[in-house]
């Protein structure tokens, strides 16, 4: 499951090394698509590595990068957007913030968690708005 905004959305999880694409799929948010199908949202799993063909572009200031890391914010809040990107910098993007259309490859998906801890860590948001 995505972000509760795109529980509307067909989606499926993402594949190690796949090229995506940012989309507003029409739900109030920003996801991932593949450029072959835009249909359908690609999910990532906190830890996901990405990494962007040009600078990251997003509605709200940024610093300039091109890699980074997605998370999942205020887990405990439900009703609000929790994906999210992490920037090399520690600076914290939300995904809905993401110019659209920009392009990504999938450089790692997260290692299987050894500790409850790391298994936390990478569990998504269970609330569906």
């Amino acid at each position: 499951m995505c972000d509760y905004s795109l529980q509307h959305v067909q989606s499926r999880p993402a594949k190690t090394a796949e090229k995506l694409v940012t989309r507003n799929f029409g739900t109030g948010t920003r996801g991932f698509c593949s450029p072959d199908d835009q249909t359908t949202a690609v999910c990532l799993l906190p830890g996901t590595e990405l990494a962007f063909d040009r600078p990251i572009q997003a509605n709200v200031p940024i610093d300039e990068h091109r890699t980074a890391i997605f998370r999942q914010v205020n887990k405990t809040v439900p009703y609000t957007h929790h994906d999210a990107l992490e920037l090399p910098g520690g600076q914290i993007v939300m995904l809905t913030h993401l110019a659209e259309g920009q392009s990504a490859s999938i450089l790692q998906l997260p290692a299987q968690p050894k500790t409850a801890a790391e298994a936390r860590e990478q569990t998504r948001v269970a609330f569906v708005g």
